[in-house]
C-alpha cells in the first residue's frame, strides 16, 4: 500500500491536479500575455498616451469578458496606474507598495506573478499577473497584468482536497506556504513542519520529488512537482491514517457487495436446485400422460393417508376402475386416440374429486382412487357420481366424438389390513362389475 501511494498514486494526483491548475490558473497569464502584445496598447503609449478613457475603456472590457477581478496597465513614462476605475495613482520607487512593478519590469522573464493587495482595493488580496509591455524595439514601456481573487485560487484547493482526498498547498522557491487549503495548518513555511523540515532542501532544490516522513506515529507520503508557469512546487501530502480509512471503507464496500451477490447467487442456485428437484419429484412420482400418481408411490401415499384417518379415527375406502371397451377405442384410433380418451378422462375424474383423494395410475387403463374420511357408501356415491360425469363427456378426437364408460370396485379398508389384500378385495369388486357388463360399479 505505501508503495502503490509513493510511486503511483500521490504522482498520479499531482498530475490530476497540475492539468486542473493549467485550465483553471493559467488563464490570467494567457489574458495578460495577450495585453503585453496587445498592438493598441503599444501604440497609444507610443502616441503619448493622449485620452486616458480609451485605455481605461480598454482595461474594463479585459475585465468583463474573462471575468478578473481587476485589470491594469501601468506606464513606464508618465507611472500612471491605469484602471477600469481610472487613474488609481502616480507609481513611485519610494512607495514600498510599488516594488512589484520594478521588479516587473527589470525581470529578465516576461511576467512575473505574485500575490498582494490590489492596489485599487487594499482590503482584497490577489494573485496578479504582472506582463511587460515592448514596444517594436523590445524596450520595456510599461507593465500590464489582471487579477485572480486568492480566495477562488484557494477555493479550487478545497475543491482539490475534497476529490482526492489529500492535503493540498503550493510553496515558492524559499519553501514559504503560498497557497493552502483548510486542512493545511498554521505553518507559513516547509521549515515549520516539524517532518517536514528535515525534507525541506530535498524538495525545494528539486523539480519533483516523493519523500515521505514520520510524525505523531503517522506515516506522511509527499510528492512535489514544480509549476514552472508560476515557479512555485505543487505539494501533494497524505498519511497512512488516511489511507488506511479508504482502503477499510473500500475493503468494506467490497465484501458488503460480495456478500450481497453471494445472498443473490446462492438464492437462485437454491430456488434452481428446489424447481430441478420438484421437477424430478414429480417426473418420478407421477405418470406423464394422465399426470396421476405412479405404482411406485402408491403405497407411500395409502400409508400416509392410513394412519392419518386412524389418528382422526375415520374410515378409509378405495375405488378401483378401468375404461370400458378401452382396447376397442385402441384399435379404431389408435394409440393417439387411447391416449386422448385416457387423459381427458382422468381430467375429468380430477376435476370432480377431493384435493385430499389420491389418483393412482395402477396400469393400462386400470385406475385406484383412496378415499380418506370416507366409508364405502360414500365411497360407492362418489364412485357413481365420477360414472355419470365420464359417460356425460365424450372426448373430442379429431373429428369424432368417442363415448367412454367406466366399471368400478369399491371398497372400505379395514384396520390392520395390509395392502396386498385390500387391494385384492376391491379388484374382485371390479371383476364382478365387468362380469355385469360395462358401466356397473360394484361394491365389495
Amino acid at each position: 500500500m505505501e508503495t502503490q501511494i509513493s510511486e503511483s498514486t500521490l504522482p498520479l494526483t499531482s498530475d490530476n491536479i497540475y492539468s486542473e491548475i493549467q485550465r483553471d490558473l493559467l488563464q490570467p497569464i494567457f489574458i495578460s500575455s495577450l495585453m503585453g502584445h496587445d498592438t493598441f496598447v503599444r501604440d497609444w503609449v507610443l502616441a503619448g498616451e493622449e485620452d486616458d478613457e480609451n485605455i481605461i475603456k480598454y482595461l474594463g472590457e479585459i475585465q468583463r469578458r474573462y471575468d478578473t477581478i481587476t485589470s491594469y496597465f501601468i506606464s513606464e513614462k508618465t507611472r500612471n496606474y491605469y484602471h477600469p476605475s481610472g487613474i488609481v495613482k502616480k507609481i513611485s520607487e519610494e512607495d514600498p507598495d510599488d516594488v512589484w512593478y520594478f521588479q516587473a519590469r527589470d525581470s529578465v522573464k516576461p511576467y512575473e506573478i505574485n500575490i498582494d493587495s490590489d492596489t485599487a482595493d487594499r482590503s482584497r488580496l490577489a494573485i496578479f499577473v504582472n506582463y511587460q509591455v515592448r514596444d517594436y524595439d523590445g524596450n520595456v514601456i510599461g507593465v500590464t497584468g489582471v487579477g485572480l481573487s486568492v480566495n477562488a485560487v484557494t477555493s479550487l484547493i478545497e475543491t482539490y482536497q475534497k476529490r482526492y482526498g489529500r492535503t493540498i498547498y503550493f510553496v515558492d522557491r524559499e519553501g514559504k506556504v503560498t497557497l493552502n487549503g483548510s486542512e493545511f495548518g498554521t505553518a507559513s513555511s516547509l521549515h515549520e513542519r516539524r517532518g517536514m523540515r528535515y525534507h525541506a532542501t530535498q524538495i525545494l532544490t528539486a523539480p519533483g520529488s516523493s519523500i515521505s516522513y514520520e510524525e505523531d506515529g503517522a506515516t506522511y507520503f509527499v510528492n512535489s512537482r514544480l509549476v514552472p508557469e508560476f515557479g512555485w512546487l505543487l505539494i501533494v501530502e497524505e498519511n497512512n491514517f488516511a489511507a488506511n480509512d479508504r482502503i477499510e471503507k473500500t475493503l468494506l464496500l467490497n465484501l458488503g457487495i460480495s456478500l450481497a451477490i453471494t445472498i443473490i447467487v446462492g438464492l437462485i442456485a437454491y430456488l434452481t436446485i428446489r424447481n430441478y428437484q420438484n421437477r424430478l419429484e414429480e417426473m418420478a412420482s407421477r405418470d406423464k400422460l394422465t399426470g396421476t400418481y405412479n405404482r411406485q408411490v402408491f403405497e407411500m401415499l395409502f400409508d400416509a393417508a392410513r394412519k392419518a384417518c386412524k389418528r382422526k379415527a375415520q374410515p378409509m375406502s378405495v375405488m378401483t376402475f378401468d375404461l370400458d371397451n378401452f382396447k376397442g377405442i385402441n384399435d379404431t384410433y389408435g394409440h393417439p386416440g387411447g391416449d386422448a380418451v385416457l387423459r381427458e378422462a382422468l381430467t375429468n375424474i380430477r376435476n370432480h374429486v377431493r384435493d385430499a383423494d389420491i389418483i393412482c395410475r395402477w396400469g393400462g387403463d386400470e385406475f385406484v382412487i383412496v378415499f380418506p374420511e370416507k366409508d364405502r357408501q360414500e365411497a360407492l356415491s362418489t364412485a357413481r357420481d365420477l360414472a355419470d360425469h365420464v359417460r356425460s363427456s365424450p372426448v373430442r378426437f379429431g373429428r369424432e366424438n368417442i363415448n367412454i364408460t367406466i366399471s368400478a370396485g369399491v371398497t372400505e379398508y379395514r384396520d390392520g389390513e395390509d395392502i396386498d389384500t385390500l387391494m385384492m378385495r376391491v379388484d374382485n369388486a371390479l371383476y364382478t362389475a365387468k362380469a355385469s357388463g360395462v358401466d356397473h360399479i360394484s361394491l365389495a
